[in-house]
């Protein structure tokens, strides 16, 4: 069933042509607004993942659905296409539930709320925005349990419903959803924020439509829509080959002492279009690193690389979405079977980008990218503050960590970056006033990126003083599987988190833990992965490796994989340095394409050496997909 759309005016646009200054001024519009629903949300929104990080996401659509400006592509064509109601002026619908509309939202911590905007009786447009809530009810305080077998575990699921309707708001839906919330107050002001944010847009496109006509807006949206595709259709054409390509890359572990699981993917073209098949990707796991991956946003992850990597020129959205075609096989990690606990799909999201890495570079090794967007660290820390003036008082932290991003074509990685461009840090200033904490040290981790011609961005050192009784979570990875290099470039150093108590003991915490019981004056040393290294490492300039030993970049030690050695004034030993790189590349042979490090084996082999964490155990499935025995 699809959904209905009410309109008082059912006359169809007229298609006409767009003079070029018009179509700019349209174009730049819109990216306004979409500018304009991010700077209202982080001026309305409370919780720190969103006022601080922005973890939001908006867009703006066609009619038909398809996202003129955006940023994760529309699910609004796959929503539209399965809704069971009617869809008229002064509605808003409101989601949460990832199997309600195909994974478009990835897990239920993320709120949907969509606008369809009418004009003299028609519609012209949709808006709409999800972020993610840092509590929506569940078994773990945050809402993601690691070892949640079921999505049930995870936290009120909210099926697509009418939060406005015909311009009335539901007040009783929204009492009985911030019931299910540990942080109602955050909930209700990050919702609203959505809300707020979908309705500016909306009333822009209303300025915009009144100024040009309905037509002229219409036609316009078209025109950025054909555009993209005849652009696309080109860097397809010439980067992407007929004959098969296939890379693979592993999620760790899933918290339950498994893993680590592989996601493959193959890549080729047929005619104009360009195919990508997951076959051979591990089946879903038991717990809840799944990630329901929706075909559409994974054509927008296609479309924003090539584009990126290629032609960062072009404008992205759905305009190209024909000439992709997304096969995700039933049952697998990637397409899990209801009702699979989805709420740990950061690390699978993550890793798909290191993907598509290494399939689009392979034909083209001058535009590869090392890997090192992998994940998205998480850090919750719950309880209640019984110092002095606080009487005891909640709190909860979710928390977003940034990685080392792979070295490029273009330059290094930076170092202890978001995967995604909009994202920041939480302040350290705003967690040592809102949370009992202190934080004693925020740097990068030194030789943590992969050496390289371009270095791969290094990873970050946060040390948490806790100043409170609580619990804290962890949700990490590259932990056990490092982040490869490229084209004679270094693999990056794995994460690892150590716990310091107060008493002076230490513990080593694996990457997903949960539930772990912390006291005044323990310290977690929080320290992310470094991305891979791009091109031969004994190419850059010793007098730069120097400078980045005194930023505190690289050591002394570390400036060795590049060759280099370093004199005890600090300086580079220039003849030493020559002929410790003539002996390195005797001995190296010729230089990889990937460089992945060691083997699955051998990782497991010295993991617990290496790591101080025993070695996850290699899952098996049986003919029906469920874990049968390990070895």
């Amino acid at each position: 069933m699809t959904a209905q759309i009410i309109q008082e005016n059912a006359a169809p646009f007229n298609t006409i042509d767009i003079d070029p200054v018009t179509l700019d001024i349209i174009e730049n519009a819109l990216r306004n607004a979409r500018i304009e629903m991010d700077a209202t949300l982080v001026r309305t929104a409370m919780s720190p993942g969103i006022r601080e990080q922005g973890d939001a996401f908006p867009l703006i659509a066609d009619p038909a659905g398809k996202m003129i400006v955006g940023q994760f592509g529309s699910f609004i064509d796959g929503f539209l296409k399965t809704f069971e109601g009617t869809i008229e002026d002064g509605d808003m619908i409101f989601l949460s539930d990832p199997y309600s509309c195909g994974g478009a939202i990835s897990h239920s911590n993320d709120w949907l709320v969509m606008l369809p905007v009418f004009y003299d009786g028609r519609l012209i447009a949709f808006t709409a925005m999800f972020g993610h809530m840092s509590d929506i009810g569940g078994k773990v305080v945050g809402s993601m349990p690691i070892k949640a077998h079921s999505i049930f575990e995870e936290g009120v699921r909210i099926p697509p419903v009418k939060i406005w309707k015909k311009g009335e708001y539901n007040e009783d839906l929204m009492k009985l959803v911030m019931h299910q919330t540990r942080k109602p107050d955050w909930c209700q002001a990050d919702l609203n924020a959505l809300i707020a944010s979908c309705r500016v847009a909306a009333n822009r496109i209303i300025e915009m439509t009144k100024r040009f006509g309905p037509d002229v807006y219409y036609s316009a949206t078209q025109q950025l829509l054909d555009r993209n595709y005849r652009a696309m259709k080109s860097l397809i054409a010439t980067a992407i080959a007929q004959a098969p390509v296939t890379f693979e890359d592993y999620i760790c572990d899933d918290g339950m002492s498994f893993g680590p699981y592989k996601i493959k993917c193959t890549m080729w073209r047929e005619g104009e279009k360009v195919i990508l098949d997951f076959s051979g990707t591990d089946p879903q796991s038991a717990a809840s690193i799944n990630f329901l991956l929706n075909e559409n946003m994974f054509k927008m992850f296609f479309g924003i690389y090539m584009i990126m990597v290629f032609d960062p020129q072009i404008l992205f959205n759905d305009g190209f979405y024909e000439l992709i075609d997304v096969r995700i096989p039933e049952g697998c990690l990637l397409k899990p079977a209801f009702p699979a606990a989805l709420s740990g799909r950061t690390h699978a999201l993550g890793r798909i980008f290191d993907i598509l890495g290494g399939l689009l570079g392979q034909k083209t090794p001058e535009f590869l990218n090392a890997a090192g967007f992998s994940s998205s660290p998480h850090l919750f820390y719950s309880g209640n503050d019984n110092r002095p003036g606080k009487s005891g008082e909640w709190f909860q932290l979710f928390q977003i960590g940034f990685g080392g991003i792979p070295g490029r074509p273009t330059g290094d990685g930076p170092d202890g970056h978001s995967l995604w461009p909009g994202f920041t840090n939480v302040p350290n200033e705003f967690l040592e006033r809102y949370f009992p904490m202190r934080i004693e040290r925020y740097e990068t981790e030194p030789d943590s990126g992969g050496a390289g011609l371009h270095r791969g961005g290094n990873g970050i050192r946060m040390t948490y003083r806790f100043l409170a009784d609580g619990q804290i979570a962890i949700h990490d990875d590259r932990w056990f599987v490092p982040p490869w290099g490229v084209n004679g470039g270094l693999p990056g150093k794995r994460a690892k988190k150590m716990l310091e108590r107060a008493d002076g003991t230490t513990e080593i915490l694996g990457n997903k833990v949960e539930e772990i019981e912390v006291t005044n004056g323990d310290q977690l040393h929080f320290v992310t992965w470094g991305g891979g290294g791009w091109g031969d490492p004994l190419k850059r300039e010793p007098a730069l490796v120097a400078l980045e030993i005194e930023q505190g970049l690289v050591t002394a030690a570390g400036a060795r994989d590049y060759g280099v050695v370093i004199a005890g004034d600090g300086s580079v030993d220039l003849n030493a340095t020559e002929a410790l790189r003539l002996q390195m590349k005797v001995d190296r042979g010729e230089l990889p394409l990937f460089d992945y490090g060691p083997s699955i084996e051998m990782l497991r082999a010295n993991c617990l050496a290496e790591t101080g964490l025993p070695a996850p155990t290699q899952p098996r499935w049986n003919d029906n997909l469920e874990l049968e025995y390990v070895d």
